[in-house]
């Protein structure tokens, strides 16, 4: 209750850094099959290298550096490595059976290192338990000549979210973070399951919403514009919206300040550390993305910067740095009308 009050104070007061990259992070590491087997799962049928999360369970000394590289550069915020703890996206591997406790140990790991910062000078940080977007989709059909046909349905996609929001909550996560949402029918689903969650335990946490622009269309895969994903997600009362992935901060710049406009709550933005090149890497360097975040910063558009895909501690040190005397967007008063959305 307290860190939730002292989130809102804090946000209120100045602007929040939340973390970069987990994925490229673990590139780095150079991990083998056997380091994301570890002794459980050594027999395990299914090929596992690649399947992050899991490194929760098998390495978290992996997953916990990475964690602690982000408190020292500075982050207020972490976000869970549970990009695809959910059944779906875990049935790739086979894995259905240990998502509640990848939810779970990944939310504890992440507060145990906060509270070792905490510890350190008494500077509250805070854990965000991701939900991520999944690998289908509810509002595409997987098949060409088959435009109703789908592979996922609604009440599935609320039923993997429940069990892992619960699993979040039971780690110890702050907040729920429905991040990188390419298709808003998933990321409705989550924000159903979330608030399910919260009904049935009788308590809730902050909720973040991060959506991701996919290309210069400036809309969602799906095909939403920005007010519109906003219009679709607003019933929600997130504690933020924002914009991840896909881009790099300087494509992003017209739809956070879109977001800026018409959301009455806290904005955030994490970007890429721009597209990625020929060999699948990220160039932006730290100092280019940083000064990219301080002109929005500088602008008022933004309450929480940070980065997704090839940003890394040092990206997150220089945007730490490069917004720190500057002042949080204010949360403009929204007249209260009937908003609608399609895609439009």
């Amino acid at each position: 209750e307290e860190r939730i009050a002292l989130l809102h104070s804090e946000a209120a007061r100045r602007l929040l850094l939340i973390d970069g990259a987990m994925g490229t992070m673990v590139q780095t590491y150079g991990l083998t099959e056997a380091d994301y087997r570890g002794a459980r799962f050594a027999a395990w049928p299914r090929d596992l290298k690649g399947n992050n999360d899991l490194l929760i369970l098998t390495r978290p000394d992996v997953v916990g550096g990475i964690h602690r590289a982000y408190l020292e550069a500075g982050a207020d915020i972490i976000e869970t490595a549970t990009f695809n703890s959910t059944r779906i996206s875990m049935a790739d591997y086979g894995m259905q059976e240990v998502v509640r406790e990848l939810n779970v140990e990944g939310a504890r790991l992440a507060r145990r290192i906060c509270d070792e910062f905490e510890a350190r000078d008494g500077r509250p940080r805070w854990v965000a338990g991701v939900l991520g977007p999944l690998n289908r989709t509810a509002s595409l059909s997987p098949d060409v000549n088959d435009p109703g046909a789908r592979n996922i349905v609604f009440t599935e996609l609320v039923e993997a979210y429940v069990e892992a929001t619960e699993g979040l909550l039971d780690g110890g996560a702050d907040v729920i973070l429905i991040e990188t949402i390419f298709d808003t029918l998933n990321a409705k689903g989550a924000i159903f399951a979330v608030e399910q969650v919260f009904e049935q335990r009788g308590m809730r946490v902050p909720v973040m919403i991060s959506g991701t622009i996919t290309d210069a269309s400036g809309r969602t895969l799906t095909g939403q514009t920005t007010e519109a994903f906003w219009n679709s997600v607003m019933h929600a009362k997130p504690f933020s919206v924002g914009l991840n992935c896909a881009l790099g901060a300087k494509d992003l710049r017209a739809y956070v300040q879109e977001l800026s406009r018409i959301a009455d709550c806290y904005v955030t933005v994490h970007p890429n550390a721009g597209l990625p090149n020929e060999m699948g890497g990220y160039d932006e360097t730290p100092d280019y993305t940083s000064s990219i975040l301080r002109e929005f910063a500088e602008a008022g558009l933004v309450n929480v910067v940070g980065g997704c895909c090839g940003t890394t501690p040092a990206h997150i040190r220089a945007i730490g740095e490069a917004v720190r005397d500057l002042a949080p967007r204010r949360i403009p008063e929204i007249p209260k009308r009937l908003r609608l959305s399609g895609l439009e």
